[in-house]
């Protein structure tokens, strides 16, 4: 309170300065003296006001200082998505007039700022400026927890978020925090249902503007992403950046809970799920509720029946594209999985997985009731049925059961009198 009121009484003498000061510029006669003078007491009601306001322009969602109103109101409208300037021509709408009027551009087709490098032009010199920096690869701001460098200074806005831990953008409906605002918006469209970026080619409709444009590539068959590896080529960045991995054997994304290393980030996060119980996909016919919402599309086909992918050869249908994939190796007879130690390829490389025990002592499958071991989860199961004395294969003459399809195939001979 005391360093409010000796702002206050600096700012009254201010005001008599200032009084006093027109008093005496009647009396100037050069322009260049009222000029300074008029600078001079603008710059001092600026910088007292900066004082005077510091407490009433705080934001009250993240209690963030802001100088002038007009940065405050900005910041708000980061909240609300309030976009109060809309264009007459496409009814787009933007949170500040400099947004509008930079946009206005494209309809006129006024593109005055060229890059020098790929010649692609720009309505505004920063917007230039800016992507200049993917071509000199300059990273101006930096991260003083992490030290990590950004080209943008909105992208380390959001990056200092990780560290600090702050989600200042809350979802009404379900509470849900975010850091970055983008995904926030994202988010809000899966209670709302909103796809507003359309395919003009198959009318597919779609969340996000990237989305839209990789999905454009399934018509193009435009691959521009090439690894220089073993030259495959990827319609995403991202896939590209994953396949890499494949090679370099990296693993980046750690479980905090059991150790276990992950190239991909959206595995790890399907892998959390091993150790919540969390099941966020239900089916609704029966009610049955899955980790993975591609696992639910795949068990809803066992009540529609849908087998969405077929082989051209032979005209065989799948649930699954994997078992399409697999299946076409029958036809092709490709085998691409080797076996380093005795040099035997093999179709599936689960099927080389275990072909590997032959070689190595390794028996992962253990029986919990005798703690005897397997090299195969089939050997478990059948072994299994000694304890518990179940005999699933019955003869349809005799009605007799077997504890193995093997031994029910041989089983005919008995009343047939001919070799299986």
């Amino acid at each position: 309170m005391g360093h409010m009121s000796e702002l206050e009484n600096n700012y009254d003498q201010h005001k008599m300065y200032k009084h006093l000061c027109t008093r005496s510029e009647e009396h100037q006669s050069t322009s260049d003296v009222h000029k300074r003078s008029s600078k001079q007491r603008y710059v001092s009601k600026k910088h007292l006001q900066s004082h005077r306001e510091v407490e009433a322009l705080a934001c009250d969602v993240c209690k963030k200082i802001f100088k002038c109103p007009s940065a405050l109101k900005l910041h708000v409208c980061s909240y609300t998505v309030e976009k109060p300037f809309t264009c007459d021509v496409c009814n787009e709408t933007f949170m500040i007039s400099g947004g509008l009027n930079a946009h206005l551009h494209t309809h006129v087709g006024q593109q005055s700022f060229m890059c020098g490098i790929c010649k692609k032009s720009f309505n505004l010199s920063g917007t230039l400026k800016l992507h200049l920096r993917i071509h000199t690869g300059e990273r101006p701001y930096k991260c003083n927890v992490c030290k990590k460098s950004f080209k943008w200074s909105g992208t380390l806005n959001d990056h200092l978020r990780t560290h600090t831990g702050e989600g200042p953008f809350q979802c009404d409906v379900c509470k849900k925090s975010f850091s970055h605002r983008s995904n926030w918006t994202l988010h809000l469209r899966n209670h709302t249902g909103e796809r507003p970026y359309k395919c003009d080619v198959c009318e597919k409709f779609f969340r996000r503007s990237d989305t839209l444009k990789s999905h454009l590539r399934t018509h193009t068959g435009e691959r521009p992403y090439k690894c220089d590896v073993c030259k495959k080529s990827f319609r995403q960045s991202g896939g590209l950046k994953e396949h890499v991995r494949t090679h370099t054997g990296e693993h980046p994304f750690k479980c905090d809970v059991c150790k276990k290393s992950f190239n991909r980030s959206s595995i790890l996060k399907l892998h959390l799920r091993t150790h919540t119980g969390e099941q966020p996909y239900k089916c609704d016919v029966c009610k049955k509720f899955f980790r993975h919402s591609c696992v639910l599309k795949l068990h809803l086909r066992t009540h529609t029946g849908e087998r969405p992918y077929k082989c051209d050869v032979c005209r065989k249908f799948f649930k699954r594209s994997s078992n399409l994939k697999l299946h076409l190796r029958t036809h092709t007879g490709e085998r691409p999985y080797k076996c380093d130690e005795c040099k035997k390829f093999f179709s599936h490389p689960s099927t080389l997985k275990q072909h590997l025990r032959t070689h190595s002592e390794e028996r992962p499958f253990k029986c919990y009731v005798c703690k005897k071991s397997f090299k195969w989860s089939g050997y478990l199961k059948y072994h299994l049925r000694t304890h518990t004395g179940e005999r699933p294969f019955t003869c349809d003459v005799c009605k007799k059961s077997f504890k193995w399809s093997g031994y029910l195939k041989s089983h005919p001979c008995n009343h047939t009198g001919q070799l299986p």
